[in-house]
């Protein structure tokens, strides 16, 4: 492959990238603990947006509310991972890539 096209590719998978990166700031995935008890939503970029906390399990003490929480953005960070995985591969897809 001569210099000019691998040039030209590196540029395409840049700017396929640059376009999921986008993508990803504006989805979002929600981590769930103890059925729906803690709610937290995160976008594709890490970024939590919102948490919810039902009013029943505040009277539970804060050692329960911090596993919740601790709970619930574990879930939603193994969804963001597994999203990026996904939106990444669908913009590399076809792309040869270093060994």
């Amino acid at each position: 492959m001569d210099m000019e096209a691998l040039m030209a590719q590196a540029s395409a998978l840049q700017d396929k990238v640059a376009a999921a990166q986008e993508k990803l700031a504006s989805m979002h995935v929600k981590g769930i603990a103890d059925n729906g008890a803690v709610i937290m939503d995160m976008t594709g970029k890490y970024d939590l947006v919102d948490i919810k906390i039902k009013d029943d399990v505040m009277g539970q003490g804060a050692n329960a509310l911090e596993k919740l929480i601790f709970a619930a953005y574990n879930d939603a960070k193994a969804k963001a991972d597994d999203l990026i995985d996904r939106v990444m591969g669908e913009a590399t897809a076809g792309m040869p890539m270093p060994e």
